[in-house]
């Protein structure tokens, strides 16, 4: 069985939402300056996180309604419900691991068509586990299915769902549509589309 084989055939996928389950629509410096962040590249939830309690309330209360705006602009990502698809006809175990609010998840995926390929307890946000790359949410989505890293693929489009793939010791799989692979050296598959990840895919079911 060869490496791509062998992580394909994988029983547990844990995705990204934004941008990988969708299509692209998060503008982040010009969410930064939304939030008074002005031009800095600081990480958002970072920021939040050390501003004092009041001040933080209010900009993460601006922060959730740009997200919902956002969330009403998506779609789904070519390939995306041909994907789960297969991985579920599989018999394999699907998850979400987002930055974004669970509740704005589950807004997102009722609108692009995607939420019923999902269990409630297997789409976790910020507040239900620490934000990515930190490994948390990897360790409560595995504990919940019975599942073990080493079975298990962590899918993104971005530098913080390869590191907390890494983190996990899960196999990653980098989805870039301008095909710049920009992280290398954290991806063990790199695909332009969730289309290609679908054809790939191979048809045995588990046991």
């Amino acid at each position: 069985m060869t490496a791509r084989h062998h992580i394909l055939s994988r029983r547990y996928w844990i995705f990204d939402l934004d941008g990988t389950l969708t299509i692209p629509v998060h503008d982040f410096p010009a969410i930064r300056v939304a939030l008074g962040m002005g031009e800095s590249d600081t990480d958002i939830l970072q920021f939040l996180a050390s501003l004092p309690p009041d001040e933080a309330a209010i900009r993460r209360a601006r922060l959730i309604r740009i997200e919902y705006e956002l969330a009403d602009r998506t779609a789904a990502a070519p390939g995306a419900g041909q994907l789960l698809d297969r991985l579920l006809r599989r018999g394999a175990r699907v998850g979400i691991l987002t930055r974004n609010t669970r509740e704005i998840a589950l807004h997102t995926l009722g609108l692009i068509g995607l939420k019923g390929y999902f269990t409630s307890d297997a789409i976790l946000g910020r507040d239900e586990a620490a934000p990515k790359p930190h490994p948390e949410g990897i360790g409560k989505l595995l504990a919940v299915w019975g599942g073990a890293p080493d079975e298990t693929v962590m899918v993104g489009d971005y530098l913080f769902d390869l590191q907390v793939g890494r983190a996990a010791g899960a196999a990653t799989i980098h989805v870039d549509r301008s095909g710049a692979f920009r992280w290398p050296e954290l991806a063990d598959l790199s695909v332009s589309t969730l289309e290609e990840l679908a054809e790939a895919m191979p048809g045995e079911a588990f046991g």
